[in-house]
């Protein structure tokens, strides 16, 4: 019985962190940047999963609600880019090249909510992911020091969406270890101007 609590303590933890700071695109409030977490690529493009996260980005854009979009995944292999391929697909889905910036070592989430902090200078942000990631992203922004707002892009509840939640309690304890612990990313490295430079580029 002690195991089963403690289990779920880190997972009641991410819950109320992010409480009352997650909801739709409707819902979002303005920011300047969104966040857009990587969830992988079949054969080069983003898996439905990742489409639909970037189709919400591309919808707080067209809304006004947002004049930046971060995307943070893996490159850690030259052939595996998701940055690239969200990249492509948010201009695909008329956001402008030139109001995406990159961050090519979002490894994991806590990776890429401490990159977009220390390396891209993000205070206040928009997250974009499925919603039973959403909760743990926004958790672990607002330990990595960013205003964070969550919007949960809703997904059938098919075989993946369990899996993702299942996962998601597993999760929930590393993300727990990582706000208390507060490691450095994978790679940290200096600053990157991308978004202050998209944002100073003018009017979206």
């Amino acid at each position: 019985m002690a195991a089963c609590v403690l289990a779920v303590v880190p997972a009641t933890w991410m819950r109320l962190e992010a409480g009352g700071r997650v909801g739709t695109v409707a819902d979002a409030p303005a920011r300047e940047v969104a966040v857009v977490f990587g969830a992988g690529l079949w054969k080069g493009r983003p898996t439905p999963y990742l489409a639909h996260r970037l189709d919400a980005a591309a919808e707080l854009y067209r809304a006004g609600k947002v004049r930046v979009v971060l995307v943070t995944g893996d490159n850690s292999r030259v052939e595996y880019d998701e940055p690239d391929a969200m990249r492509t697909y948010l201009t695909a889905h008329g956001v402008p090249d030139e109001r995406i910036v990159s961050d090519y070592a979002g490894f994991d989430s806590w990776d890429s909510c401490v990159r977009a902090r220390k390396i891209f200078g993000v205070d206040r942000a928009v997250l974009v992911s499925q919603g039973f990631h959403i909760h743990r992203a926004v958790a672990l922004c607002r330990s990595a020091g960013i205003d964070a707002y969550g919007v949960g892009v809703d997904e059938p509840r098919d075989a993946t969406w369990y899996y993702g939640g299942a996962r998601e309690l597993a999760a929930s304890g590393k993300a727990a270890l990582d706000a208390l612990l507060r490691p450095d990313p994978h790679f940290l490295g200096p600053r990157e101007p991308g978004v202050a430079d998209a944002l100073a580029s003018g009017a979206p």
